[in-house]
């Protein structure tokens, strides 16, 4: 299987699964844009700055060269992944959902390096504020107008932003050299464990706010929305009530062998599977997973590949021979479970959007030789 372009402007695709998971340390990661990117010579990190205002006694206007000296830099190990991972099998192991049609590439495990978002709002100086769920850090991007609002926007709530175990940054490299302007050039915020969809790209705007980003994406998509929201006009009424999706959950997916693939089974009547596997938001590193060749009803382990730069925030490879007989179709599932406790269920709750499927990984259809 190729890679899946499902637009090229705004470009959004992901990459075959099989080279994705090929290597810990992601370099050909997905695109998830909802606006044509910006023209290289726009972002000009000589004049590109990052206004920090709201509810701060300093605002400020803070420059590369001074996100890059004027603060500690702080190197994370995560996972980035799109709300909509998955969203195919939503679409098509339950029932039909709106938006694109991610299969499980929308994700990316990488090196990010720059500044603590707590060490630059501990130097704006926040204005006494009750740090609880209502209090934001909002995150915006003006630089080229998106297909439901004129800028992009996002949050997440003040107490994570403070939060130095959460360790939200302002990303500044990728796997070691600057960002590519797919990838958020010349800065972004990554959040580990929350969706990618808070993780604003091309970045110049932090605001200290009383309530979440209004933005548009914030408050009209990446929302699992109940199930009696059945189509657009009935999910009016809950836009406004569904809280949006900050962590994301537990999550495995089968990279070999695919939906529809023939198999050949080794000498001892087995077939070798792997795959990747994700934790809940705080909730990592996972600790296990498991296969099945009988519909869930009995599971075997699978082995953890172990990678030195592997933590709480990453993903974890999996490999396992199980027996398989012979026939079709035949169906393998998996499934994850992080430190937290937190597994993969059968079927998570159906949504409008398809965000956050995270039902047992699968491999469907298959013919055993």
């Amino acid at each position: 299987m190729s890679e899946r372009i499902h637009g090229e402007e705004p470009l959004n695709r992901e990459p075959e699964i099989m080279k994705l998971s090929s290597a810990f340390i992601t370099e050909d990661g997905y695109d998830r844009n909802h606006c044509p990117q910006p023209a290289t010579e726009q972002l000009d990190p000589r004049t590109h700055r990052v206004h920090i205002d709201g509810c701060v006694r300093n605002p400020l206007a803070l420059s590369i060269a001074n996100l890059r000296s004027d603060f500690p830099q702080h190197e994370i190990v995560c996972a980035l992944q799109c709300a909509g991972n998955r969203r195919h099998d939503m679409r098509t192991v339950v029932k039909e959902v709106q938006g694109i049609d991610w299969s499980d590439g929308a994700v990316m495990n990488c090196r990010w390096r720059g500044p603590l978002l707590k060490d630059i709002l501990e130097k704006a100086d926040i204005i006494d504020l009750d740090a609880g769920d209502d209090a934001h850090v909002a995150f915006a991007s003006f630089q080229v107008e998106c297909q439901d609002d004129s800028w992009y926007g996002a949050s997440i709530p003040l107490s994570r932003a403070l939060d130095l175990d959460k360790e939200v940054i302002l990303a500044l490299e990728r796997n070691e050299k600057p960002l590519s302007v797919r990838h958020g050039y010349p800065v972004r915020i990554i959040a580990p464990g929350l969706a990618g969809a808070r993780a604003v790209k091309w970045l110049d705007r932090i605001t200290v706010q009383k309530k979440e980003s209004q933005n548009h994406y914030m408050q009209r998509d990446y929302k699992a929305l109940p199930p009696q929201a059945t189509d657009s006009a009935s999910a009016e009424k809950y836009w406004s009530v569904t809280p949006a999706v900050q962590e994301m959950p537990v999550n495995s997916v089968i990279s070999s062998p695919r939906t529809g693939d023939t198999v050949k089974r080794d000498n001892y009547g087995k077939v070798e599977c792997y795959g990747y596997a994700l934790p809940s938001g705080d909730g990592g590193p996972v600790v296990k997973v498991e296969v099945s060749t009988d519909g869930g009803h009995t599971w075997t382990k699978a082995r953890l590949e172990h990678h030195d730069e592997e933590g709480k925030w990453t993903w974890k490879f999996w490999r396992a021979k199980i027996i398989v007989p012979p026939g079709q179709p035949r169906v393998i599932f998996s499934r994850a479970t992080d430190a937290s406790g937190q597994t993969q269920p059968d079927l998570p709750p159906w949504n409008l959007r398809g965000v956050c499927y995270n039902g047992y990984g699968e491999a469907r259809d298959l013919t055993i030789q």
